[in-house]
């Protein structure tokens, strides 16, 4: 009996088997280089998709369709279910985790197209029900010069100086705000050739310090970017100050908090006077994506943004796509 006539067949037993194995992190996120396999997730975390995965299997039971032959048509009729009152059951952010969640399953059967991703793409493209909700914030030409102006006035002390580093390693490396909080000097000042300075910088990112989800990937931090940064990793390397992290939070080495920096960059935002939806890391890390698929190929920027695969670049595609 093939994979997908088992699932057909018992998808709820297929998918509690599935989501208990490494195969199943597989879908998520590429391997770590210095890992020989991937780590199941938590029981917790099964529990919770296996309760979604059920929910859905029961709905899809109920309206006579194998889980082989669910297509973006089905996929949004389930997500627009409604109450007594006419309200989306399903909120925008739950819609999108099933449909991530369908997408890894799917991609781990085989099947193409895929409709859990076709129905991401669709979300955002022809505003489903995810479209406003989901709908991913770039800075225009016009409001990037604006953002890059505001920033924190450098002859306001280190800490200033640090921030608008740390500002613009975001906005033109594609850093998450747990990837800039845990970024150590040698893993930016190794890639540094003082005596020339290049038009750009590469950052070698490795997972020590940052999110448990970070695996070892490169990126690169062009200019105005590339220039301040050489410039704080200078007088980085001249402080006083322990430990490995470029941007200490203080004296003693510590890290940054993770809403001290959105704070810092919120602050930025206003100063520049930009009245957009999102005010954040996301809207600086999405910005760095599209503007750089005019520099790069799909596969570089997945390596740049530290993705799993190659096909979660679409979405900026399509983004720049709607900038046109």
């Amino acid at each position: 009996m093939s994979k997908i006539t088992e699932w057909n067949a018992r998808p709820l037993e297929q998918f509690r088997q599935f989501v208990r194995t490494p195969a199943f992190v597989a879908t998520g996120r590429r391997r770590r280089a210095e890992q020989a396999e991937l780590l199941p997730i938590s029981a917790e975390t099964a529990e919770i998709y296996e309760w979604m995965f059920g929910r859905f299997v029961a709905w899809i039971g109920a309206a006579g369709v194998a889980f082989a032959n669910v297509d973006g048509e089905t996929l949004f009729a389930f997500l627009r279910q409604t109450d007594e009152h006419g309200r989306l059951v399903l909120k925008s952010r739950i819609a999108l985790r099933y449909l991530r969640l369908l997408e890894r399953c799917y991609h781990h059967l085989e099947v193409s197209p895929n409709p859990g991703q076709a129905a991401i793409l669709a979300a955002l493209r022809d505003s489903q029900p995810l479209g406003k909700d989901q709908a991913m914030s770039i800075l225009t030409d016009e409001q990037l010069a604006a953002f890059i102006a505001a920033l924190p006035d450098p002859n306001a002390g280190w800490k200033r100086r640090r921030d608008r580093a740390m500002q613009l390693t975001m906005l033109q490396g594609g850093l998450k705000v747990a990837e800039v909080i845990g970024l150590m000097t040698v893993e930016v000042a190794g890639q540094i050739n003082f005596d020339s300075m290049d038009d750009l910088i590469e950052i070698q990112v490795t997972p020590e310090g940052k999110q448990p989800s970070s695996y070892p990937h490169s990126t690169i931090v062009r200019q105005p970017g590339a220039a301040e940064l050489v410039t704080w990793v200078r007088e980085r390397k001249g402080m006083p100050i322990p430990g490995p992290l470029l941007f200490p939070a203080n004296f003693r080495g510590d890290p940054l908090d993770k809403a001290t920096v959105y704070r810092q960059v919120k602050s930025t935002f206003a100063r520049a006077g930009l009245d957009i939806a999102r005010t954040g890391g996301r809207t600086l890390r999405n910005t760095f994506a599209v503007q750089e698929l005019d520099e790069v190929s799909a596969e570089e920027l997945r390596e740049h943004l530290g993705l799993a695969l190659t096909r979660s670049t679409e979405l900026y595609a399509l983004a720049k796509s709607k900038l046109k």
